[in-house]
């Protein structure tokens, strides 16, 4: 197989359903409706932990968070791990394997060790940005804090064609051996902040509420409730909310246009044919579903869920919808070393796509799959444990010190009505909480490696409702 170059983008809190193909709700992203068209795109795509810096350790090892001890992001609230500068990544191939490798954006997987530290070549940190913007527009502030704003610089000078430009620039010179380029945005991670440009786009009067705005959270554990109290938004109404999501949906169009720039400089340079591109998240945002903001304690789709699209024209199948279950940072790391030459280290994914003569065609193996697993420790608002199974109609989260939650996915697509309690779904509960259980005792997952919470899974030692409610 003749090396490809490899784009990997990487957003951060872009939800599954903010895609234009999607055609869920009314964002633009023609960039990655064109990737989506020319490519394969996976509509059943779930990170292993909606979390970021454990899902980007993830991603670059295929191994379940909890098998590694990346429980949660190292720089807020409790220790967390930092993943060791020399345990085994799909990138320290791309030396040997003749790849010229740049890392650009958002890192968080070490404090102090870098991406050079894990086989790359260069690395463009965040720091790099900052410092040319505080150059060419002293004095530039977005007020809005966590609820963000309207970025003032021009757009050419924003963070996100920022990124871009520093991508185009290496791909342009890197035409004499396979290269490697991982961008990852912060966008549209809160603050959203847009320019003017992108936000005029999306007026907040025109923003339809969530389907699941209408949370009342009865039977639900109780942190879902504190959560609205610890960011302030118990009382926020759609008036309050639909200019976040405006925003929300800028940052992601503002966002696709600069990926459209990078898409550009691969085309005038002669090297589509020869490139694989990769577009994922590391996990999605409530930004307003549920009455929520960010993540944490929850496990709704609307933050496990995350956008997934491989393109290679020529050699990835065009246009097609795949509705197999993915890990996605699992199976992509597992197809990154596949596509390294690596097919003998161990990982907790199945590779995406296979090589089938000249082209390459999805893994039919991702098609035996019946169910996903995600999962949650907690972070700054304090520590929750968290194990979600999902299949195609019935989700389960196991919270050992709460309420658990099931949900009918068919007649109750938002989430909204835990069926925990409900004795007519008995037997499904039983079946997901053995299954789960028999997930995490194989992947290494130690919560479950006990008597004391090993009952609840298998012997239903575990009260239906909650003494919240």
């Amino acid at each position: 197989m003749t090396s490809p170059n490899i784009l990997l983008i990487v957003s951060d809190q872009h939800r599954w359903d903010c895609a234009g193909y999607a055609q869920r709700c009314p964002v633009r992203t023609p960039t990655l409706d064109a990737l989506a068209r020319s490519g394969t795109r996976f509509d059943s795509a779930f990170t292993p932990i909606p979390l970021c810096v454990p899902a980007r350790q993830s991603l670059l090892t295929g191994l379940r968070p909890e098998y590694v001890g990346g429980l949660w992001n190292y720089d807020l609230g409790p220790k967390g791990t930092q993943l060791d500068p020399g345990a085994m990544t799909w990138s320290r191939l791309l030396p040997s394997r003749g790849y010229r490798s740049r890392y650009i954006g958002k890192w968080h997987v070490h404090a102090d060790a870098d991406p050079r530290d894990f086989g790359y070549d260069e690395y463009v940190p965040l720091e790099a940005y900052d410092q040319r913007r505080a150059h060419r527009h002293p004095g530039a502030h977005v007020d809005g804090g966590w609820f963000g704003g309207i970025d003032p610089v021009p757009t050419e000078d924003s963070r996100t064609h920022w990124s871009a430009d520093r991508a185009a620039e290496f791909i342009t010179r890197s035409t004499r051996q396979p290269w490697h380029v991982r961008v990852d945005f912060v966008e549209p991670h809160l603050p959203c902040q847009p320019t003017a440009e992108f936000a005029d786009q999306y007026p907040a009067r025109e923003i339809p509420p969530w389907g699941s705005f209408a949370e009342s959270f009865a039977g639900k554990p109780y942190i879902q409730r504190q959560q609205l109290h610890s960011w302030g938004v118990e009382n926020f109404t759609w008036e309050d909310w639909a200019p976040m999501v405006s925003r929300y949906y800028a940052s992601i169009t503002q966002m696709d246009a600069a990926i459209g720039r990078i898409m550009t400089t691969i085309a005038e340079t002669g090297q589509l044919e020869d490139t694989l591109v990769i577009y994922t998240s590391d996990h999605g945002d409530m930004c307003g579903s549920h009455r929520m903001i960010d993540k944490h304690h929850v496990m709704y789709d609307d933050v496990v869920r995350v956008p997934l699209v491989l393109s290679w024209p020529g050699t990835v199948p065009a246009g097609e919808i795949n509705d197999a279950f993915v890990h996605n940072t699992l199976d992509l790391a597992t197809l990154l070393y596949r596509v390294l030459g690596d097919d003998g280290t161990p990982t907790h994914g199945a590779p995406l796509v296979e090589p089938d003569g000249g082209r390459w065609h999805v893994n039919e193996a991702l098609s035996a799959r019946d169910h996903v697993v995600s999962t949650y420790n907690g972070q700054q608002f304090g520590l929750y444990v968290q194990r979600m199974i999902r299949d195609r109609r019935w989700k389960y989260i196991w919270n050992p010190t709460d309420v658990d939650e099931l949900y009918d996915l068919h007649s109750d697509p938002d989430e909204l009505d835990n069926r925990i309690g409900d004795s007519s779904a008995s037997a499904v509960l039983a079946g997901l909480r053995r299954q789960l259980y028999d997930d995490l005792l194989a992947d290494g997952d130690r919560t479950v490696d006990n008597d004391w919470v090993r009952t609840q899974l298998l012997d239903g030692r575990k009260l239906a409702g909650s003494v919240h409610d």
